[in-house]
């Protein structure tokens, strides 16, 4: 999906909304979970529920991987399940040496179809540059993530007075640009996310870290939209789980909705 096509859909849905698919099979409803294919039941009633209202969804393969192969038919499945229009992200966090990265992204922008795959970028250039090969697919480089961990290396300053994700946002500039390259930016520090936005405001940003784990939808959408929105606010839990009665899908819709409207206050504000 080009850039230009990314735009006009989020403005088309008034929505910047990214429905993350990690569904849990122990969380999911329980009369469902008796089901033969209750993952796949309970995606694709979640897809129909939101579709209206976000504009991406983004698959943790890890939830899905821990079924071995039936888990890469689930994911197979839910993609037949996503309208066309919208932005499908594998959330997969690869990152390896360059012949590695050939087949990761072999993987999942041939053999799946995906439009984005989330990299890690601890190995370097040679581990990205494979993903970005791709014409008019994305690459969502891990930045910046809201979990505590992130203090351990992502948080640590550099003998040049830079933090290590500093480092990470400026490199990268070199791999890529904002037609082919995203970062995943946490939630959970808003004035941090104001200042990476200031500093690259054309990219999209990836944000995680809104609903349960505790963001709030209007501090990061004030820090960090810019003229062409350029930002996907993801949220999994707080719409997967609203409910887990037979109701689940008409909550998760309310959610999706009542998200949907904050934002399209944002995008229709001048």
């Amino acid at each position: 999906m080009t850039y230009a096509t990314l735009i006009n859909f989020i403005k088309k849905q008034k929505s910047y909304l990214c429905v993350g698919l990690d569904s849990d099979e122990n969380k999911i409803p329980v009369f469902l979970q008796k089901n033969t294919n209750a993952i796949i039941d309970f995606n694709k009633a979640i897809i129909d529920a939101t579709a209206d209202f976000c504009v991406a969804y983004k698959i943790n393969t890890a939830f899905y991987e821990a079924y071995g192969t039936k888990g890469w038919e689930i994911i197979e499945k839910t993609l037949e399940f996503i309208p066309k229009t919208h932005f499908k992200i594998a959330d997969a966090k690869r990152g390896d040496i360059g012949n590695t990265s050939d087949k990761y992204a072999q993987t999942f922008f041939e053999t799946f179809n995906f439009d984005a795959v989330t990299v890690a970028p601890y190995m370097g250039e040679d581990s990205v540059m494979p993903f970005l090969k791709y014409k008019n697919k994305w690459v969502i480089l891990l930045a910046l993530t809201s979990n505590q961990g992130s203090k351990d290396f992502q948080q640590l300053t550099l003998e040049n007075g830079q933090k290590v994700f500093e480092k990470v946002l400026e490199t990268s500039q070199n791999w890529g640009n904002e037609n082919n390259l995203m970062y995943v930016i946490g939630a959970t520090n808003p004035l941090e996310l104001k200042q990476i936005r200031e500093k690259y405001p054309k990219h999209f940003f990836l944000v995680p870290g809104v609903g349960a784990q505790g963001g709030d939808l209007n501090e990061v959408s004030k820090a960090a939209l810019n003229d062409n929105v350029g930002l996907f606010i993801n949220a999994s839990r707080s719409i997967l789980y609203a409910s887990n009665q037979e109701d689940f899908a008409e909550k998760a819709k309310k959610e999706a909705q009542k998200m949907q409207k904050e934002m399209e206050k944002w995008i229709l504000t001048p």
